[in-house]
């Protein structure tokens, strides 16, 4: 897993902004559901572009939410964090309930 994230150097001091880095990746994932699930389909019938940008907002979304998760695993393998596989399988999850939701807002931008 060190060779695959290319962590060469154990920092303790990292745990902080690891910690900080979860936080970052849970709140984006969490944004992008609220604007996928919840506003944009409220929005739809009150704005007629809201499907227009409901795919490119989910996409831009979801690869921001793999970057800062990718980011958080790899600060949690620098710190030697004692929960690193822990953190790293949740991640898993959650990349590939995010990979679910860029495959339908790809198919919903190429449908549209």
């Amino acid at each position: 897993m060190r060779r695959l994230l290319r962590v060469s150097d154990v920092d303790k001091k990292v745990s902080l902004s690891a910690h900080r880095a979860f936080r970052l990746s849970v709140v984006i994932s969490g944004i992008r559901c609220l604007a996928t699930y919840i506003a944009i389909p409220l929005l739809v019938p009150l704005v007629s572009f809201a499907g227009v940008l409901a795919a490119p907002v989910g996409i831009a979304l979801v690869l921001v939410a793999y970057v800062s998760g990718v980011l958080g695993v790899r600060r949690f393998w620098v710190a030697d964090h004692r929960a690193k596989w822990t953190y790293t399988w949740f991640m898993a999850g959650v990349f590939l309930v995010l990979t679910v939701a860029l495959v339908a807002d790809v198919l919903r931008l190429f449908q549209g």
